[in-house]
């Protein structure tokens, strides 16, 4: 089933939507409960107690270089494998060649990703704790985040080279 279905048939049954960083959404958990503001530092303001979402991402739908506050959790469920370059605040970095169905991100981490393989879409979701709210989520300026990490400034412009703006059908 899996080879017989396209992104487009994905996003449609999905009812996943434009992203401004993670390709084409659809939140589908927010957590009713939340936290007081203060409650939990960094966060001064209330946040929801989780999150989650699909995500799907196509060379035209990329994962755009970006950081949000909050520790999160990319889970796969369909498609191409997805390459991800974690930019660590620490000044480490950690290009996963490798195939996970599950992958962490720590918070404040810079990250960006691309589709390797066939199909050319993958399909994954996010869970967020706290839930992701909008100030949360930072875009990430490629020439000063290239700068800071020289070491992989060449993978980084790579992934950013291979992403394509339109958001035409894959």
């Amino acid at each position: 089933m899996v080879d017989e279905v396209t992104a487009d048939e994905i996003r449609t049954l999905l009812r996943l939507e434009p992203h401004a960083t993670c390709g084409s959404v659809r939140v589908t958990y927010l957590s009713p409960q939340s936290i007081a503001a203060g409650g939990l530092p960094p966060f001064s303001d209330p946040r929801p107690m989780g999150s989650a979402l699909y995500f799907m991402v196509t060379p035209t739908a990329p994962v755009q270089l970006h950081r949000i506050r909050n520790d999160q959790l990319y889970h796969y469920y369909l498609g191409d494998p997805l390459e991800v370059l974690l930019l660590r605040s620490d000044g480490t970095s950690d290009l996963r060649g490798g195939e996970f169905l599950q992958l962490f991100i720590p918070g404040g981490t810079f990250h960006t990703a691309r589709v390797m393989g066939r199909r050319r879409w993958f399909l994954g979701a996010s869970t967020e704790w706290p839930g992701v709210v909008p100030a949360d989520v930072e875009i990430g300026k490629l020439e000063e985040l290239a700068a800071k990490y020289s070491s992989i400034a060449t993978d980084l412009r790579a992934i950013a080279a291979s992403v394509r703006p339109d958001r035409g059908s894959a």
